[in-house]
């Protein structure tokens, strides 16, 4: 079928709920993507309703759709979450299910089903309040600390020694099970994923440690290079290692994966995103835009994606 406006709205069959915003620690990303998604469908004059399941009443707002287009970001959005309640209410939505929503939140449980499919990612480590911090350095060396289930980078820490890493670990715990990632010096790409087809590859610089969230969300100085500058067998190399790693998980629909790339040319997968940021800051539609896709024509693409599995 040739998705447009038109078509998209005989197939809603009625207003489509717009989910964004959330009590997660990306609430304010999410609000942003959320926003930039609305405006592009009432430009194309697509029927929405707002809901923000932070809302105590966004079930009983949620009544008589049913189709959804999911905006959230982070645990609770992200996970697993909100596609459960969904599909026990009926709702079709857009983005990955239950258990690839669920594995691609958690990071630790990601990268070992990686290492089970024969891809790359850094060597990484769990990391308690009984590690043994000195060993644990000693085996990783340079390390980023991450919590496993955050996104945006959101406690995030390089960590060079052992007491850096105790350290980092602390500022993580409070985000749940942490882990510590053996650093990758080289440069930093992400594949943005659409109905199956990998787009091409951004390349990014930054003058920070690493893509943290003020790189993300804030700073003007992030370079984001698409073309990535990459030779036409890298490029390749690249989009069906994203493409793997996107499809091992069970993902679907919509994503991005984050890759690292040495000194010597290795390609390392960092983690997938299944409902990246919409904002002006955000990857997806700037390779979206290199693919010959508007910001209008990518929101129309994912919601397209999640209405040719609805029964409607």
């Amino acid at each position: 079928m040739s998705w447009n406006a038109e078509t998209i709205r005989q197939k809603l069959n009625g207003p489509l709920a717009l989910l964004f915003g959330g009590k997660s620690s990306e609430r304010q990303i999410s609000l942003k993507s959320g926003n930039a998604i609305l405006e592009a469908l009432q430009r194309q004059e697509i029927p929405v309703t707002v809901i923000d399941p932070a809302d105590a009443n966004w079930m009983e707002k949620l009544a008589d759709h049913q189709n959804a287009f999911i905006a959230l970001h982070g645990p609770g959005g992200e996970d697993g979450t909100i596609q459960g309640a969904l599909e026990c209410l009926g709702v079709n939505y857009t983005g990955s299910g239950v258990m690839a929503s669920a594995l691609a939140m958690d990071k630790l449980r990601c990268k070992r089903l990686w290492l089970g499919e024969g891809l790359s990612t850094p060597h990484f480590m769990e990391l308690h309040a009984d590690s043994d911090w000195q060993a644990t350095s000693d085996i990783l060396g340079q390390a980023i600390v991450k919590p496993a289930c955050e996104g945006s980078s959101i406690g995030m820490s390089r960590a060079d020694n052992a007491e850096e890493l105790r350290t980092a670990w602390q500022l993580a715990k409070d985000y749940g099970r942490v882990f510590a990632e053996q650093w990758v010096t080289g440069a930093e790409f992400t594949v943005a994923i659409l109905n199956g087809e990998a787009l091409p590859a951004i390349r990014l610089e930054t003058d920070a440690s690493f893509y943290d969230f003020n790189a993300k969300y804030i700073s003007n100085d992030t370079r984001y290079h698409c073309p990535s500058g990459l030779s036409e067998a890298k490029e390749r190399e690249i989009q069906q290692l994203a493409l793997a790693a996107f499809e091992a998980v069970g993902c679907r629909d919509w994503g991005r994966v984050d890759v690292m790339q040495s000194e010597s040319g290795h390609f390392y997968l960092l983690e997938v995103n299944t409902i990246p940021g919409m904002t002006d800051h955000s990857l997806v539609p700037m390779a979206a835009k290199q693919a010959g896709l508007d910001f209008d024509q990518l929101v129309l693409r994912v919601l397209s994606s999640s209405l040719e599995r609805s029964g409607n």
